[in-house]
């Protein structure tokens, strides 16, 4: 009867909804998440990646600035071209020997202080010989610069080498040049895992300051009357 009761006492149009309540999500439940491969240290990168992109980019900056401060005065290509050369040569052998001391130097200077952990710590042979490995190699690290350096230099070499009227030659080799500074530096942030575009305006502003004062310079001096 009390059933009876409340079942009368409901309202006419009363309808219920079932309520259907789902667990929460736990830790089993859970989509899994992809994660990102950083596992990779890019640090191991950086010797040879300084190397090889700041060989490029001197390369091409020199050989560009010289061609650009020779032609500022002279409309010789073959004046520009031999300016040119020279500098590839000079600058390849000058960034190896350079870079090959200076790291050679900071070789000698982390086994130094390696020696002197493995003796503190009493560490062995193999050890000292499995942390050598992961110094920095000065052999390497010239390769990488000369061999950069010389490509970097033959872009406005190559731009200057087919043309024959002087502003048109002048203007190839900016333009090559600037596409150049920002390949480079682009190839840099994308070996390093960088920013991609703030490498480049900064690769590219670099370049142009360069070439201009070379440019502004050798023509102030040409026009003060110096025989050339």
């Amino acid at each position: 009867m009390a059933a009876q009761g409340a079942r009368d006492q409901t309202p006419i149009g009363h309808i219920e909804i079932p309520v259907i309540t789902f667990p929460l999500a736990t830790e089993q439940t859970r989509l899994p998440q992809v994660p990102e491969d950083d596992s990779f240290d890019y640090t191991e990168r950086t010797q040879w990646i300084r190397a090889a992109v700041l060989g490029g980019n001197d390369g091409l900056v020199t050989v560009a600035s010289l061609m650009m401060g020779v032609g500022a005065v002279k409309q010789d290509a073959k004046a520009m071209l031999l300016a040119g050369f020279a500098g590839l040569v000079a600058g390849a052998c000058s960034m190896a020997i350079g870079e090959f001391v200076s790291v050679y130097t900071q070789y000698d200077i982390e086994v130094s202080q390696l020696k002197r952990e493995m003796m503190k710590n009493g560490g062995s042979l193999s050890e000292e010989e499995a942390k050598k490995k992961k110094l920095p190699n000065p052999a390497q690290a010239a390769m990488a610069s000369a061999i950069a350096f010389s490509i970097g230099a033959v872009v406005p070499l190559l731009g200057a080498a087919f043309i024959g009227q002087h502003k048109a030659r002048m203007l190839v080799v900016a333009l090559l040049a600037s596409i150049a500074l920002v390949v480079f530096g682009g190839i840099g942030a994308r070996l390093g895992r960088t920013p991609v575009i703030i490498s480049c305006v900064r690769v590219l502003i670099g370049g142009w300051v360069a070439m201009a004062i070379t440019f502004g310079l050798t023509k102030l001096i040409g026009s003060a009357g110096l025989e050339m």
